[in-house]
């Protein structure tokens, strides 16, 4: 009888407790934190709330309240003409909350990005399509804007999309009060290490790329990149003249592997050893040339030879993996998700290297991190030309992602810093991210109006023979 009675009293206890919780849940979703606060005072704990504990829970009323979601009032496009790497398209949402407004990069690389037509398809189709809607539903508005168009993967495109979906990640961040990297996760790293860009001249190439390289290294810089540009390599004409009849200046394949080669073996004899050394060779070679460009490389132990070949004559990554050594990467001129993933996956490449805006933003360029991971392929998200707002997605997706490789870090004009107030901060060769709420940066847009993109143009590359070939510069 002592046993039965000892269990019927434990299984009363159990019952009331289970009771009385269920009465603290419905008071609390009645009367919120002041039914809370007055059942705790009378029940048997009889403690004092404190007013920190006030505070606490009046916090948590504050952000449990249900307020309706930001709808989408307008989608409007900023073009700031800085001068070629500097050149940016952003794309704001503005939603019908007083204040709250977010930015996201929409640029299209230059020379030859068609940026303009980046305007006339969010104007004309993105913010038809989002107008109205809810600012929380990021994934569904992508993939609602992905899905609209039957002709899909263009740039231009593209960049729309990673423009407003980049909004709303900023958006995001301001509700939250915190950066769009606590959003997914947090940091994986403190900071990422970045390259900068050194370059030859023409009276002396190798002396001169070896003291600009100086220079940077004085200044903190660990890692440095050339790249093959129109410039580095002009020739004359079949004619003997610098220039075609249409104006065009030619480009010397040969006469420009050999000067790299040159100014690489320089380079090494005299910066230290632990200085990075990469090349971005811009798909300017043909196969048989780049497969020997390549196996010329392996001997300065690069950190990456960047676009060695153009994405269509992807096959032959396959063959240089299997001659040297050489690290590669590819990808500024991917649009299309699919494009890479046989690559990551024959683990032919080292370094995905897509512009975040032209595969869709943030959104898609996280989950292309996330597959490349499985083949310990790292990204190197492509940096020029990029707004501000657009290096610091790049950075957050560096900083949150374990199979990050490097950063591309372009010096912004004093003009374009000041119509984007907040950008990423470089020292001691890594780049910091900005702690403040969503991308952290904020665009002085009547400044930003003075100043129009003006000066893209076609791209055009010529051998001396007048062929016209692959490349950029």
């Amino acid at each position: 009888m002592t046993k039965s009675k000892s269990r019927r009293d434990r299984m009363e206890r159990l019952t009331d407790g289970i009771r009385e919780r269920r009465a603290i849940l419905k008071l609390a979703m009645l009367g919120g934190g002041a039914a809370m606060a007055s059942l705790f005072a009378d029940s048997a704990a009889g403690a004092a709330v404190t007013s920190k504990e006030h505070e606490a829970q009046a916090a948590v009323d504050r952000a449990t309240r249900g307020m309706p979601a930001p709808r989408i009032k307008d989608v409007s496009v900023i073009e700031v003409g800085g001068g070629g790497n500097n050149d940016s398209t952003v794309v704001k949402v503005t939603t019908d909350q007083d204040g709250l407004h977010g930015y996201g990069c929409a640029t299209a690389t230059f020379p030859g990005g068609r940026s303009k037509l980046v305007r006339t398809a969010v104007e004309q189709y993105v913010k038809p399509l989002v107008t109205g809607r809810t600012t929380d539903r990021i994934e569904q508005i992508w993939q609602l804007c992905y899905m609209s168009s039957y002709y899909k993967n263009d740039t231009v495109q593209n960049c729309a999309i990673g423009g407003l979906c980049d909004a709303l990640w900023d958006i995001k961040g301001r509700q939250a009060g915190m950066p769009v990297y606590q959003l997914v996760g947090g940091k994986v790293r403190e900071a990422a290490d970045i390259y900068l860009h050194a370059w030859m001249g023409t009276q002396d190439p190798s002396k001169q790329f070896v003291d600009n390289s100086k220079q940077l290294v004085d200044k903190g810089c660990r890692n440095i990149l050339l790249a093959m540009m129109v410039r580095d390599g002009a020739a004359n004409t079949l004619y003997g003249q610098p220039k075609f009849d249409d104006g065009s200046v030619p480009f010397d394949r040969d006469k420009e592997t050999r000067k790299i080669v040159a100014a690489f073996e320089m380079f090494r004899k005299e910066i230290p050893p632990e200085i990075g050394l990469g090349v971005d060779v811009h798909s300017l070679l043909d196969s048989i040339r780049a497969v020997q460009f390549a196996k010329d490389m392996e001997q300065f132990r690069l950190f990456y030879c960047e676009d060695l070949l153009p994405p269509e004559e992807s096959g032959h990554y396959k063959i240089v993996r299997q001659l040297c050594a050489t690290p590669l990467a590819i990808g500024e001129l991917w649009n299309n998700p699919h494009e890479w993933q046989t690559l990551a996956q024959e683990r032919s490449i080292d370094y995905i290297r897509h512009h975040v805006s032209h595969i869709g933003g943030f959104t898609a360029a996280r989950k292309i991190a996330d597959f490349a991971a499985n083949y310990e392929v790292k990204f190197a998200w492509h940096g020029a030309p990029n707004s501000p707002v657009g290096h610091m997605t790049n950075l957050t997706l560096d900083l949150t992602n374990e199979n990050f490789g490097i950063h591309e870090h372009f010096d912004y004009r004093p003009l374009v810093q000041d119509i984007f107030q907040g950008h990423l901060e470089v020292k001691d060769g890594y780049a910091w991210i900005s702690e403040k709420p969503g991308w952290g940066i904020e665009v002085d847009e009547a400044l930003a109006a003075k100043h129009p993109i003006t000066d893209e143009r076609p791209n055009e590359m010529r051998t001396p023979d007048g062929s016209v070939i692959e490349g950029t510069g």
